[in-house]
């Protein structure tokens, strides 16, 4: 049981398959393959999104580095990797509709595609339920912005 107090709504707001990084990061893992993106509460922290900055495909980014800066109407944040690969696809839609973010962080919204170097390094992130516990313990300094 969850010991948690969750407000309506927001059961469940993170998904399950998902894996997450203390800096709101989330990345999907299926082999060798993850898919990054930023969480629900990065983008609330954000607000309005305006630009998305991303590595190009062939780029090789490390575990805990920046691979890119999104930017927002409040700041300009680095984006960082939760884990070492190259990149092998970039979400181009976020170039003319960088707003995305804010209405699909965990969904449509992704930022790109890698082939992983060492799939163990997703041992080190957070499962949904660990990522709920964090946010609420208010362990949020790490935030974006």
């Amino acid at each position: 049981m969850n010991q948690f107090l969750q407000l309506p709504g927001e059961a469940n707001m993170y998904p399950q398959e998902l894996l997450y990084t203390k800096d709101h990061e989330w990345i999907r893992v299926d082999e060798e393959t993850g898919i990054i993106g930023i969480t629900d509460y990065a983008q609330k922290e954000l607000g309005d999104i305006v630009f998305v900055e991303l590595p190009k495909k062939g780029d090789h980014v490390a575990a805990h580095e920046a691979l890119g800066n999104i930017e927002s109407v409040k700041a300009v944040s680095e984006i960082f990797s939760p884990v070492s690969g190259e990149v092998i696809a970039v979400n181009h839609r976020l170039e003319d509709g960088p707003e995305l973010v804010n209405s699909d962080p965990h969904g449509e919204a992704w930022l790109i595609k890698m082939h992983l170097d060492d799939r163990n390094e997703t041992e080190s992130l957070m499962t949904a339920d660990q990522y709920e516990a964090y946010l609420a313990s208010g362990a949020t300094s790490e935030a974006h912005g």
